[in-house]
């Protein structure tokens, strides 16, 4: 009887705590302050899963943008190395030019120079002979032969030294001249790049006000079929011929009082005159 009255009273027990724990879901709407609980949990859950998303998003996009900044930068550092390395390059192959042209030089003022005492033998000898002959002293005819042979072999080999210098220095104005004609040449060419960087990145703006951006409206958006009706000239010829065709029927000189001409290019909207008409531009 004693294990039977204190069994008893751990029953007793265990109902009463039961019935406490069973006796709130009797309450008239806790099931509905219990569901909007759980709806609550459930929302705040999709809420920091979304918050997570968005951040970890935001990493990646920011991730991808400073990889994009760091190529760019790497871009604009390889090609500001290779505009100084080809700068070198040439700066180096015309003071080797430079050096080389002034060596020729040299050599050709040496050659001018070994002419002009050679020319003054010649005057000395013909004047010391005069002298001899007033004296009366004659030197044989074989001392004459000789020493005009000399001569005559010396102005030979400064004639063909003369001739190898010329043609040394002609090669070498040429080959500066050509470099001087490729850097012109590549100056023009980065011009022209930055040219049509330039219009590109003008007809880029224009697009872009006219039809929006590219990249921030997808495919399926709802101006992509103005979009690809405007610019079904671009990837069709037909469509360009029907369109200049249509064009050509209002073709009216500047000056006529009933029209224009057509414009060289699109038409840009003008900027919105009051607020309502701004709110649905944007």
């Amino acid at each position: 009887e004693a294990g039977w009255a204190q069994a008893r009273e751990e029953a007793e027990a265990a109902r009463r705590e039961l019935r406490e724990v069973v006796r709130p879901l009797r309450e008239p709407g806790y099931r509905e302050a219990l569901r909007r609980k759980a709806e609550r949990a459930r929302k705040r859950r999709l809420r920091l899963q979304r918050r997570k998303q968005e951040a970890k998003a935001a990493r990646e996009e920011e991730a991808a943008r400073a990889a994009e900044r760091e190529a760019k930068i790497d871009q604009w550092r390889a090609k500001c190395i290779q505009e100084v390395e080809e700068k070198n390059r040439e700066r180096e192959l015309k003071a080797a030019a430079d050096s080389v042209l002034s060596e020729v030089r040299k050599k050709q003022a040496d050659t001018k120079r070994m002419v002009d005492i050679l020319r003054a033998l010649e005057k000395l000898r013909k004047l010391r002979k005069e002298a001899a002959g007033r004296k009366g002293v004659c030197p044989p005819p074989s001392a004459d032969e000789a020493f005009e042979n000399q001569v005559e072999s010396l102005k030979t080999l400064l004639k063909n030294r003369t001739e190898l210098y010329e043609a040394e220095e002609r090669a070498l104005r040429v080959m500066l001249e050509g470099e001087q004609e490729e850097e012109r040449k590549r100056e023009m060419e980065k011009k022209q790049k930055k040219e049509r960087e330039k219009l590109l990145q003008q007809k880029l703006e224009i697009d872009s006000k006219l039809f929006g951006d590219p990249d921030e409206f997808p495919l399926a958006h709802l101006l992509q079929p103005f979009r690809e009706y405007y610019l079904q000239a671009e990837h069709s010829v037909a469509a360009l011929i029907q369109i200049r065709h249509e064009w050509d029927q209002y073709l009216v000189p500047a000056d006529h009082p009933e029209g224009s001409c057509i414009p060289p290019g699109w038409v840009l909207p003008s900027l919105p005159t009051n607020d309502t008409w701004a709110t649905a531009v944007r």
